[in-house]
């Protein structure tokens, strides 16, 4: 007798799932990585809201922004969590729904604060926000890490097809909703308080929460996990995964790409409206244009570059960053303005492109991932590398906030911002030396015909 897994998993390998499955599937991610992106859409009101609200200074915006993320730290239990403990028989989407309603009482509860709220208290609040945003992230990439793993006895035509088809769909959603985030927080800013763009976010984080307790998981045809059967198992199994070379070295290599570039995005942001005056629709409309560029991105890799190479793809992506980068300290130099170009153009063009292209890499760095993973704990390793990128951008803050400070970098004195802005490009530049411990593609696995 045929076992349903089994007849789920042919009908996966012949069309992908039936179509009733394969449409709840888009509803859920679709509507999840759409949120995510459109996050942007509060935390520009954050900065607006700390900055001209609570008057803090550079360095302790910088600082907000890179410890806020301390939650997405601990992504690797989430997902262990996820992976071994089913709530009334299913694994992804209680979570989902209950990452939506940490994030909707963070952000109603910041709206419903006094203006003269403490700058511990909306810490507290981000925190918690983001921990439920964190939550519904590992659910949401282990679905698509299972989903987007090719059977083993896969052709490698059939590999090359598939292959990173549902994270392009994922990251164009994302992509989606940060633009539209960046173009309504844009409008947002100057119409409204800050106060009211969090309540807008909240009910669209509750509308998101109601859509994912009416979906059960059943309805989306999921592969059963082989390793239900608890955390002290997934952790063990998370470990001899984590163990395999290619998994450690990449993990490696990808979060110090990272840390080791010092982040100075809360100094750009003051030098940019601060000292040279650029409005915030500007600030807008650059963000706007960075999302578009990405969603681009995800389109241009799906058909074009997924094929290619993923140490030579991500080593150029990386190169590209240092570029960028260097151009910024032109940037700061005057040298663009020497030649006519506006800064609110440069703004526009460049600095929302850079704000993006520092995640690009992501994208075919998880394809890679997913496809290196071990049946059974997908959620867990794409939690841990995740849970690594986290930490990695926490430690660039840091670096950041010290680099600033070295270089006496304030609200008000920006002349040693060039100096710190040519030492993160020449830091950005240096990973790319040892790009070797990227895998130079995924070969497929096929099994020997038994007689």
């Amino acid at each position: 007798m045929v076992s349903s897994e089994t007849m789920r998993q042919r009908g996966r390998r012949k069309g992908g799932g039936n179509e009733g499955s394969d449409g709840m599937r888009k509803l859920l991610l679709g509507l999840g990585f759409l949120v995510q992106g459109f996050r942007c859409f509060p935390w520009m009101a954050v900065n607006f809201f700390l900055k001209d609200g609570l008057k803090v200074d550079p360095s302790t915006l910088q600082i907000l922004q890179s410890s806020a993320n301390l939650p997405m730290v601990a992504k690797p239990f989430y997902g262990i969590l996820s992976d071994s403990f089913y709530i009334f028989g299913q694994h992804r989407v209680p979570y989902i729904a209950f990452g939506a309603f940490l994030q909707a009482v963070s952000w109603i509860a910041i709206f419903l604060s006094p203006s003269n709220i403490s700058f511990f208290t909306i810490t507290l609040y981000l925190l918690l926000g983001n921990l439920g945003a964190s939550v519904v992230e590992v659910a949401n990439d282990a679905m698509v890490a299972e989903l987007g793993k090719p059977p083993s006895s896969s052709s490698k035509n059939h590999q090359n097809s598939s292959s990173g088809q549902l994270q392009s769909f994922v990251w164009i959603a994302s992509s989606v909703g940060g633009v539209l985030g960046n173009l309504a927080g844009g409008i947002a800013i100057d119409r409204f308080s800050p106060q009211v763009m969090f309540l807008m976010f909240g009910i669209l984080l509750s509308i998101q929460f109601l859509v994912t307790i009416f979906i059960h998981e059943n309805s989306l045809d999921l592969p059963k996990s082989p390793s239900n059967r608890g955390i002290k198992k997934q952790l063990s199994e998370l470990l001899v995964a984590l163990q395999k070379p290619e998994i450690y070295y990449s993990i490696i290599w990808f979060a110090a790409s990272y840390a080791m570039i010092p982040a100075l995005t809360g100094t750009m942001f003051y030098y940019q409206t601060q000292h040279l005056g650029i409005e915030s629709s500007v600030l807008g409309i650059s963000k706007v244009f960075g999302q578009a560029a990405m969603l681009l991105w995800g389109v241009i890799y799906n058909k074009n570059l997924k094929s290619m190479s993923p140490r030579k793809l991500i080593s150029a992506i990386q190169a590209t960053m240092a570029v960028f980068m260097f151009s910024d300290f032109l940037f700061v130099k005057g040298v663009y303005r020497m030649f006519g170009i506006p800064d609110s153009l440069y703004v526009v063009l460049f600095s929302g492109l850079l704000e993006v292209l520092y995640f690009f890499k992501i994208l075919p760095f998880t394809v890679v991932m997913a496809q290196l993973c071990p049946p059974g704990c997908e959620g867990s390793v794409m939690a841990f590398l995740m849970s690594a990128l986290a930490l990695a951008l926490i430690i660039s803050g840091w670096i950041g906030v010290a680099l600033s400070s070295f270089f006496q970098v304030t609200g008000n004195d920006f002349s040693g911002l060039p100096r710190a802005l040519l030492i993160q490009a020449v830091c950005t530049l240096l990973p790319v030396y040892w790009s070797s411990c990227i895998p130079d593609g995924i070969k497929p696995k096929t099994k020997a015909k038994e007689g």
